[in-house]
Order: structure tokens, then sequence, then C-alpha cells
């Protein structure tokens, strides 16, 4: 298994993958002046441009949400690529042969096979949805009109149709100059020659920038060779399942602008929520909804994660809230908090429109429940509640369910509708979850599902009782606030020309720094060589956090307030070093204020001398910083 990409070849890739040609691609972009360029961002929904892509420096940054980075972050989250991926992405596009500094140290896939495959898959797209025209594709048609798909829906979603003769796709690609072999890494096409798709209605699976990556499809013949019902994409450079989610590509910037994602079980329940108003429907393709999908959703959550919400739907049958505990299990997986929406008819989203119309789809995302309520009132529902040991059973048992719960300030909330559930006192239901959550006792055993349930939300709660002892995210500072303009500016010119700073950056030290983010950045810029090119980029890459790097790359990318001159710099530093001298003044005075000079007359002293002390220093840092 190949390792770690070779620093060499990771430069290369940055060198030659020209950011604003990389960008372009996604985004309208147009001079601003100074060499930058801007465009409307695609990370969130606005009007006027605050997306701004600077080549010289070879960041993009927008000044509406936030968002920033490199060429290779844009393609991370552009694609919801990892960070290899994306690297490997760039290195087809532009030609370069990445090696390996560890494992076997060989290539993973030759050169360009990527591109290759995500042409492949493209053209295979295309040719699909043309063949759904076709005399042959009845009964594909027959199927999306039982449904409640028109022609204009498959189109939208690029709905098609595998014929069946075996060879027609294989026969089509050959004729674009692609060989067998190519087909066959991009799941296409089998060893055998056949291809991998026949008598089948076919969704193409995308990435968040539309690109195919591989395809669903579902069976339509009684005398289909495979039994399954619905086949999807072997495994392949491109196409993983367990990173792909169906409808990402149309849902992704709804997601972001509402902060929330619908999770459904089947291509068709996409499309049904998307025609009905739910925009933010997605589906996992061939398996379960796991981790890495988790935080695909999460990277497109462009608010506060807590504020942010992911429902899934289910059938309200026994299978339904089997699957539904079954997700609770893993809620500790999700950053934005958990919903269900359960139907009671037993009905999925395609059937309920089909039934109800595009109304009752709405209405039924509309009623979502807290996941861990709906576990919650499964879990009580299992004990006697008119027996008061079977109460305080339910109780014990549901306890875990209230320490899962991410926002501390509705627990009592949680307390009060947990003690309404049971019939008991809030206190005493306050009472008992404090003390089993404290001693970690387990509840009562009398009911093996009980206990099962019990012990899924234990585990969902550990990872957060782990979070205290893991180190704390930065804090992006607000560029508007004025007490901080001073350290911003300073770093600004730092991250931008340091150069222009002597070897002891001025004087300056962390200490000079109130905002511990700045802090921070100060810190990576004073390990950082500034000998070398791409200064910038090697900030970022020392940063502890992606706030952190986001912040350097806002930093780099914002204009100065004046001529960047060593002169400028010295007297920035100055100005820096003179905050911290003001502010350790008035602590001075505020203790001295304090002190008695007459029954702590050796400590009144001592201050005092270290007040003039620090009072000489101001004079000169005044000096300094107004270029006398």
């Amino acid at each position: 298994m190949a390792g770690l990409i070779h620093s060499e070849d990771l430069e290369t890739v940055r060198e030659r993958s020209r950011i604003e040609e990389v960008v372009g691609s996604f985004v309208q972009l147009r001079p601003a002046g100074g060499g930058a360029l801007v465009g409307l961002c695609p990370f969130h929904d606005e009007k006027t441009p605050s997306f701004r892509v600077t080549p010289a420096k070879g960041f993009y940054y927008c000044f509406g949400c936030g968002e920033g980075g490199d060429v290779i972050k844009f393609v991370q989250q552009i694609n919801n690529m990892g960070f290899t991926e994306a690297v490997e992405f760039l290195a087809d596009r532009c030609g370069v042969q990445l090696r390996y500094t560890e494992g076997d140290g060989g290539v993973r896939h030759e050169p360009g096979l990527r591109m290759r495959i995500l042409e492949a898959n493209q053209l295979a797209a295309e040719f699909f949805a043309g063949q759904l025209t076709s005399p042959e594709a009845v009964e594909a048609r027959v199927f999306l009109d039982g449904r409640g798909f028109t022609r204009e829906h498959a189109a939208h979603f690029g709905v098609g149709f595998a014929p069946r003769g075996g060879r027609d796709l294989l026969n089509h690609l050959l004729g674009k100059k692609f060989t067998k072999e190519d087909l066959v890494k991009a799941g296409l096409v089998r060893e055998s020659g056949w291809d991998f798709f026949q008598g089948r209605l076919v969704w193409p699976i995308r990435d968040a920038g539309r690109s195919t990556l591989g395809f669903g499809a579902r069976r339509l013949y009684d005398d289909d060779r495979m039994p399954a019902k619905y086949l999807n994409t072997p495994e392949t450079v491109v196409y993983k399942k367990s990173h792909v989610l169906y409808g990402l590509d149309l849902a992704r910037q709804p997601i972001g602008k509402k902060n929330q994602a619908v999770v459904v079980e089947g291509y068709t329940d996409v499309m049904a929520c998307h025609i009905a108003g739910v925009d933010t429907a997605v589906a996992s393709c061939g398996t379960a909804f796991g981790p890495d999908h988790s935080k695909m959703i999460a990277r497109l959550m462009t608010t506060d994660a807590l504020s942010g919400e992911v429902v899934f739907t289910f059938d309200g049958d026994a299978a339904g809230q089997a699957a539904a505990l079954k997700v609770f299990s893993s809620d500790a997986m999700f950053t934005a908090q958990t919903y269900v929406a359960i139907e009671p008819t037993g009905m999925d989203p395609c059937d309920l429109r089909i039934a109800s119309g595009d109304a009752a789809v709405r209405e039924l995302v509309a009623r979502r429940v807290p996941l861990y309520r709906y576990v919650m009132r499964n879990t009580v529902e299992k004990f006697d509640l008119d027996r008061a040991d079977g109460r305080l059973a339910a109780v014990r048992a549901a306890a875990p369910l209230v320490a899962s719960v991410r926002d501390s300030s509705l627990v009592s909330g949680y307390l009060r509708e947990l003690a309404g559930l049971v019939g008991m006192d809030t206190d005493e239901v306050r009472a008992e979850v404090q003390l089993i959550n404290r001693r970690g006792v387990p509840a009562e055993r009398g009911r093996t599902s009980a206990r099962e349930s019990r012990e899924r939300a234990a585990e969902a709660s550990e990872p957060a009782a782990a979070q205290p002892d893991q180190p704390a995210m930065l804090v992006m500072p607000d560029p508007h606030d004025r007490r901080l303009d001073t350290e911003r500016g300073v770093l600004k010119l730092i991250v931008q020309h340091p150069s222009l700073f002597p070897e002891d950056w001025g004087g300056i030290t962390g200490d000079d720094f109130q905002h511990p983010s700045y802090r921070a950045v100060f810190a990576a810029a004073a390990s950082a060589d500034r000998r070398l090119g791409g200064f910038a980029q090697a900030v970022v890459d020392l940063m502890p956090d992606p706030v952190g790097e986001q912040l350097v790359v806002s930093l780099s990318v914002e204009p100065l307030l004046g001529e960047p001159t060593g002169a400028y710099a010295r007297e920035y530093a100055a100005r820096l070093r003179l905050g911290r001298v003001s502010r350790e003044i008035g602590a001075l005075k505020s203790r001295l204020q304090r002190t008695n000079p007459v029954e702590e007359q050796p400590s009144y002293n001592r201050m005092f001398a270290q007040l003039l002390e620090l009072e000489s220093r101001r004079r000169a840092l005044q000096a300094y910083a107004l270029g006398e």
C-alpha cells in the first residue's frame, strides 16, 4: 500500500495547478484589480461577489463565509475529497506522477487514469441518458412514470437506461478511443468484455463538483441474470461507496444554505424529495450511512455545527425502528444535531409523494423529532410504567440518552420530557439520571432489548466524554474588532511580506498578541523558514487546525493599509509592542491603587519603579511607532 506523497511531488502539483484555472472551471471569475480575481462563492449563496482568488499567492478566500485555502483545499471542498485524493486528482490533471515516501513506494495508479475514468463515466452517463428515449427502454419509462416522474425529471437527475445487448456501452466507448482495460478499471465493463450494467434503469452518482464517479442501477426484467434488485459500480479509483452520496451534486448548495441534510434510503426517494421541495436530500449508495458520509455533509454546512441538522427518514414499522436505533448507536459521529422523520403509514418519500403529493413529503421532514427523543420513547415503552420499579428502570435505561445530548442548555427540558413519559417528578428523574451518569451504574437488566438500547446509548456518549482531553479548536477572530486592528495588521505584513522584518521580527513576541488565534499564527510564522518561497503556505501547514489555516489564508489575501516597506513594518511592530506595554502599565497602576504605600512600602516601591521603567519604554515605542 502506497504511503505519504513525496513532498517534492506535492510542491510540483501546487506549482503546476494554477489556482485561477482550477477555480475557474467551477466559478465565473473576473478581474478585480491588483492581479486578483473575484466571483460568486461556490460554497454559499450570494448575489454580490465576495469570493477572491489571488493567483500570485496561490490562495482563494471568501469574505462572505470565510472559506479559503490553496488549490488543494479548493478541490477538497468542491469535490468533498480527502487531502490525498485531491492531490491525486490535481496530479492527473497536470500530468505529475506521484511518488510515496512510505509503504512500498509505488504509484497508486498510473498517471492520468483518474481523469480517463471520469471522462469515460461522463460519456457513459450521456450514453445511458440518450438510451432512455429508445424503443427498447419502454420498461424503464413505464417504471419512472409509475413513480410520478416525467421526462423532464429524468433529464434533471440524469436518469438513463443500459441496453440489454451486453456490449453496447463497450462498443460506444471503444469508438471514443478508450481501451477495454480503462473501461474495466472504471467499472463500466467486466473482464469478460460484457457491459457491467445491462437492461437496467441507471442513475449517475456524482460528486459535489458534478463529476460522474459511478452509477446505481435497478433491475427491470424478470430474466435479468443478476438477481440483485440494485447494482452499483464496483470500487474504483474514483468510486468508493463509503465516500459517495447520491444527490450530493444537487444538494450541495442547499445543504450549506439551510444547514440541513435529509438522508433517505434510495434514488427515487432523493428524486421525490427534491421535486417536492426538500432539496437537501441525499442517499448512500450500496452501503449504510457511515462516518465518512457524515464528514462529507459536515463540510458542506457553513454555519455553527450545533445548529445544523441531519434528518433521517425511516418507515414506521419495526424495521424502521431498528434502523433508527442503529443510527443512534453511531450518533456520536455526527457533528450536527440528529433528527428522525417517521412516516406512520410505512411509506417511503417516493410512495408518499405518489399517494399524497409534494406537500406530504415536505410535511414529513417538517415533523422531524430529535433522534434521542424517538429512541427515548421506544426505550421507555418497553417497561411496565404502572409499577414503581418499572418506572425507575425506565429512567435508568434512558439516562445515557440524556447524557448524549450535545447542547447542555437543552438537558433540563429533556429531563422534563423523560419525567412526563414515565410519570415521575422532574426532580426525582434529575437526581436518578445524575446518579446513573456520574457512577456509570448499569440499568436494571430485566429486559434484553432495553439493555441493548442502553449499551448503544452509552457507546454513543463515550466520544463526547473524551472531548475535553483533546486540544481546543482555535476561534476565528472578528476582522472588524478595532481593538485587534494592530495585531491583524502586523500579521498581514508578516504573512505577505516576511522579508521586511529583521531576524527577531522587530522585537515582537507571542505575548504581544491578545487574541490566542493571532498568537498561534505568529508562533507558526516564527517557526517557518522565510528564506524559502511559499512562506504563506508554510505557515498554513504549521497551523494546528482548519480554523487556523483559514485565518492564515485570509491574512494572506487581505489588502494592506499602506505601502509595504521596511520602515512601515518597523513602525507597525513598535505599535504592537506599544499596545502590550500600555496594557501592562494599566494593570500595574491598578495594583498600585490597591496597595497601601505605608503598610506595604517595599512592594509599593518595587511596583512604582516598574511603572517608571514601563513609562520610559512606552515613550520610546511611541516615538518609534510614529517614525521619529
